[in-house]
């Protein structure tokens, strides 16, 4: 592992590509379907056609990403500038395609070809980079203030997504299209400088020490494909990696799903306006920053799984005050802050945790493999993300589709804002309890973890020893594997 000291200029470094990750996502969770929706004249069947072309093509790209830098290291460009940062220095100029998704007056193939574009584009930069936390440091500690510093920034960047729309229109004075042209702008430029700053200032493993561990050619292009899908399925193999996947689909997809119903809520029920929304957001993603900052320590202290599900209890509490308020007809201002208040402070640790203990995953895999493969575990939560996002978000335009949403009408039927609330509610908290009951079984810590590392340098010791009774049952119940069949010696 490189001995290079990480300082504080890294961390902020790693930490500002969630301006990407986070913020450029929530702009696109919060504000596309209601830009095509109300101020492109698309219908909600068409957005969302747009939505799961982009998903499914990125599903299947992310998991090729992956794979493609776990081994492409071996190639010249790989060679001279990194395995990983390479891909990360090829999206630089092409991440202010962003921009051209706002722009209004197109019709559907425009929206749908530059969604794509830049989804792909997205895709090739966040999967090498979701690596290299993993790629800098072993310590356990280390790669928690990495996930910290990425989802902190990612925090704030969201704060900006929520309030600049608002700020813009205060600005221009009026509602519009231009709204949203100007915001894709600021983070078509955000993007790609952070991407610069991830490329000048992290780092990948010395060359020697990656041939060791990385995974093998596999010959022909053909068997490469066999052995894309094979690594892809072995990864789902490691009991804390599934499990991990279920807690990261259950703070995740809850969001997109109240990410995507909100602006309807705030617009319809609450009888709010795209300034009224734009501050609402920004005083839930404030919210979140303070609970990941929150969260960072207790997860070091009482562990990630015990931690999420006091957050699912934060953000579940928040949906039930929706429908009380929408129920009993109240909306004063200052309950719904008050309610996006409560909902930030869950949303914030279920963002940061499963980020936190990604950085993990490879060392779950050595154990079990002898091998490290960041790429292919990065590929395969991406991909299984945007697979469920792309039928959550499927489900959802087709629910608003039949339940009469009326394109470019700044009003809807009462019957819609009914099916509006039951999907931003419902939906929602299905997709958060899943995610809680699924981290009652995950047992991956600071304790554990540092069991886990124990035994792989026992393993590369080779010194025939065998493993206390509680450390046999620890590394057993994290990888889902008899121990006998470790380090290699099971079939993958």
């Amino acid at each position: 592992m490189s001995p290079r000291q990480v300082k504080f200029g890294h961390y902020l470094a790693y930490g500002s590509n969630d301006v990407l990750g986070a913020g450029v996502m929530f702009v696109m969770s919060a504000w596309t379907l209601y830009f095509f929706t109300t101020f492109c004249g698309l219908t909600a069947s068409e957005a969302g056609l747009i939505f799961i072309s982009a998903r499914l093509l990125d599903a299947f790209f992310s998991p090729v990403i992956g794979y493609v830098s776990d081994r492409f290291h071996r190639t010249k460009l790989g060679a001279r500038f990194g395995r990983r940062r390479f891909f990360i220095l090829l999206a630089i100029p092409l991440l202010p395609s962003f921009a051209l998704m706002w722009m209004d007056g197109h019709g559907f193939w425009y929206y749908l070809v530059t969604y794509v574009f830049f989804e792909l584009v997205y895709a090739m930069e966040i999967i090498p980079y979701e690596t290299l936390a993993a790629e800098m440091s072993p310590d356990y500690t280390v790669k928690a203030k990495f996930a910290g510093a990425r989802i902190l920034t990612g925090q704030v960047s969201a704060i900006l997504a929520g309030i600049l729309p608002g700020r813009i229109i205060e600005h221009f004075g009026k509602s519009s299209a231009e709204t949203f042209m100007y915001l894709g702008i600021i983070f078509a430029v955000l993007s790609s400088f952070v991407a610069l700053m991830v490329y000048l200032f992290t780092w990948e493993r010395p060359r020697e020490e990656i041939e060791s561990i990385a995974p093998k050619d596999s010959g022909s292009p053909l068997q490469a494909v066999v052995q894309l899908f094979k690594d892809l399925w072995a990864t789902l193999r490691i009991r804390a990696f599934r499990l991990h996947l279920g807690m990261y689909i259950g703070g995740y997809i809850s969001q997109d799903i109240f990410n995507a119903a909100f602006t309807y809520f705030a617009t319809l029920a609450l009888l709010g306006t795209v300034v009224t929304v734009s501050n609402y957001l920004g005083w839930m993603v404030g919210a979140q920053l303070v609970s990941v900052a929150v969260a960072i320590p207790l997860c070091l202290r009482f562990h990630p799984a015990p931690t999420y599900r006091i957050a699912v209890g934060f953000f579940a509490a928040a949906l039930l005050g929706f429908l009380l308020l929408w129920k009993s007809g109240n909306t004063q201002v200052h309950w719904v802050y008050a309610l996006m208040i409560l909902a930030g402070l869950g949303r914030g640790a279920l963002n940061y945790i499963p980020w936190s203990v990604y950085n993990y995953m490879a060392d779950v895999d050595e154990i079990v493999t002898g091998r490290r493969r960041e790429g292919s575990f990065a590929g395969v939560m991406t991909f299984l993300r945007k697979l469920l996002q792309t039928l959550a978000v499927l489900i959802v335009t087709q629910i608003f589709n039949a339940a009469g949403l009326v394109p470019n009408a700044k009003t809807q039927s009462p019957e819609f804002v009914q099916v509006v609330v039951i999907v931003m509610v419902a939906g929602s908290l299905a997709v958060l309890l899943f995610g809680f009951a699924v981290s009652t079984r995950f047992k991956l810590n600071p304790d554990t973890h540092g069991v886990l590392m124990d035994e792989i340098e026992r393993f590369k010791r080779n010194d025939g020893t065998q493993p206390a009774p509680e450390n046999r049952a620890i590394v057993e119940d994290l990888t889902g594997w008899r121990y006998e069949q470790l380090w290699g010696k099971g079939k993958q």
